[in-house]
């Protein structure tokens, strides 16, 4: 990252939110609207499919998890081209890993359960964020 971008956002974050889990909490609620929102906007405003509705926004979430965790939670620098391809895709893929459990919560609560999808989400996500921190934490940005 450039260094005139990335020492501000270091130093803002590491200075008032100085916890890693306070960042972490901040960062996935944020990533949780990001998902939340676009899953209402493609489930419910237009009408898409509840399964392609979870995907897209699951995956768009995760790009923007991504960057936030890499930069505001784990303030973590890149060494090198491959370092940093290495570390994305260990991301997406404990993200892939993630997505699938969700996906199966949402599908179990409403589509074998009767359940309203969003009540599926909100356990789903529950489920979610304490295994993306765990996988973040020990693998994905481990120093």
């Amino acid at each position: 990252m450039i260094p005139w971008i990335r020492k501000p956002i270091e130093y803002f974050f590491g200075k008032t939110f100085g916890s890693e889990t306070i960042r972490y909490v901040i960062v996935g609620v944020l990533t949780t609207l990001v998902n939340f929102g676009l899953f209402e906007l493609m489930h419910e405003i237009i009408n898409i499919d509840v399964t392609a509705s979870e995907v897209t926004s699951i995956s768009v979430s995760v790009i923007f998890a991504y960057v936030a965790n890499k930069l505001v939670v784990f303030m973590r620098r890149s060494d090198s081209a491959f370092a940093l391809a290495l570390e994305f895709f260990k991301f997406v893929g404990s993200r892939l890993f993630t997505m699938a459990l969700e996906i199966g919560v949402v599908a179990l609560f409403y589509n074998f359960l009767g359940y309203d999808a969003w009540f599926g989400k909100v356990v789903a996500q529950v489920l979610v964020i304490i295994a993306n921190y765990v996988i973040s934490k020990l693998i994905v940005f481990r120093r």
